[in-house]
């Protein structure tokens, strides 16, 4: 398998039977993304992108197909080593922010590196090192409360570095923030994007935000409907 290949679906079928009636939600789903790409994976309600999003996460399995991390075959993980395997690989991005209300800043920066057992001392210092990329160094003794919901959403990002993922799935980051704050987050993206040279894929149902990516998946009733790559018009924003 290419090296530079981050994500590998072949052949994606998810059914679900509620109530024994067959509902199938992804119909051979397959595509491949490189390392260092900002991929979209676009569609509206219905069309499948959860379920994809979901598999993607490792927080469900394809009904049939393969599904291939960084040359690892997840389906030959057991349940303990995907659980670890998804801790180190997946940096995961939420709408709602997820952040825990009683722990600072870097507390919540430090969540899955508690989960990798760091030592606290390489816990610390490499919060504070990803709070000051994403803007919030000043503030790592607040508690989620006492931010805004950029800043919250930016301490989502800062967390979901911290392993040095293969990739980061981002489910509609933006939902929850005003226009000009989800500007300031696609930004923040496209910083990390390029500086970092990580991996971001992003879920939504948002076609506003296509000309942010430069490679497309959309999806329709379970289906590609069209995949494409294409350069970035312009420079984004500074952070």
């Amino acid at each position: 398998m290419n090296n530079d290949v981050v994500v590998r679906l072949t052949d994606i079928h998810k059914t679900y039977n509620p109530g024994g009636l067959k509902v199938h939600v992804l119909k051979g789903v397959s595509f491949s993304i490189t390392r260092g790409q900002f991929v979209g994976i676009l569609g509206t309600s219905g069309s499948g992108k959860s379920t994809m999003l979901n598999i993607l996460g490792m927080l469900d399995v394809p009904t049939s197909g393969s599904y291939f991390l960084d040359g690892i075959d997840v389906s030959s993980l057991s349940d303990s080593e995907q659980a670890t395997f998804r801790n180190s690989k997946i940096g995961f991005i939420f709408q709602s922010f997820n952040l825990f209300p009683y722990l600072t800043i870097e507390q919540n920066i430090e969540v899955p590196m508690i989960y990798k057992r760091e030592a606290p001392r390489k816990r610390r210092a490499r919060a504070l090192e990803l709070a000051k990329i994403v803007g919030l160094g000043h503030r790592l003794g607040h508690r989620p409360t006492q931010l805004s919901g950029g800043e919250c959403q930016r301490v989502a990002v800062a967390r979901s570095l911290c392993n040095q993922p293969a990739f980061l799935l981002a489910d509609e980051p933006t939902g929850n923030l005003d226009e000009k704050t989800g500007n300031e987050i696609m930004a923040l993206f496209h910083k990390i994007n390029r500086e970092q040279n990580v991996t971001i894929i992003m879920v939504t149902h948002n076609p506003l935000f296509e000309h942010h990516y430069d490679k497309v998946i959309r999806l329709r009733d379970g289906r590609i409907v069209d995949s494409f790559s294409d350069p970035l018009p312009q420079e984004p924003a500074q952070s």
